[in-house]
């Protein structure tokens, strides 16, 4: 099936697009995952997924926050720190649920991509999957994704 990205976006009320992540949601501050808000969810889907990552980060794959998966496609937000009603994948410290911003201090500022996919199929998948796993595991049923894009700085 073709990708389409046009119409599922994905926001959040704490900060908007390349705007600097408020430190409550960061591990300096209360370390809970940011509000988050999606509209425009294609006809047909499934099942929702998402993935918090940080491409900045000084590793070979970048540092993954957060993944969660499972996410009926009548959801349309989710309320700080409100992963846990989902499947929650392991996040880069080996852990699951989420893990706020905390780039090396001087390392300039990061970019921490909130990404939504949603399905074409409702997906059975076991918790704890890391980030490659979860994208190995929908890769063929992504039918749009969308990203919010939030900047930290230490």
């Amino acid at each position: 099936m073709a990708l389409n990205i046009k119409d599922l976006r994905i926001v959040s009320p704490a900060f908007t697009t390349l705007e600097r992540i408020p430190k409550r949601f960061t591990s300096e501050g209360e370390n809970i995952s940011p509000p988050l808000e999606w509209s425009g969810v294609p006809s047909g889907t499934q099942q929702l997924a998402l993935i918090c990552h940080d491409p900045d980060a000084p590793l070979t794959r970048g540092f993954t926050h957060w993944t969660i998966y499972g996410i009926s496609p009548t959801v349309s937000q989710l309320t700080e720190a409100d992963g846990s009603k989902f499947t929650e994948g392991i996040n880069s410290t080996n852990q699951s649920g989420y893990t706020g911003p905390a780039p090396p201090v001087g390392h300039g500022p990061h970019h921490y991509y909130f990404w939504l996919y949603a399905l074409d199929k409702e997906l059975d998948l076991k918790p704890g999957l890391n980030r490659e796993q979860l994208l190995d595991a929908i890769a063929d049923y992504v039918i749009e994704q969308a990203r919010l894009v939030g900047i930290y700085e230490r």
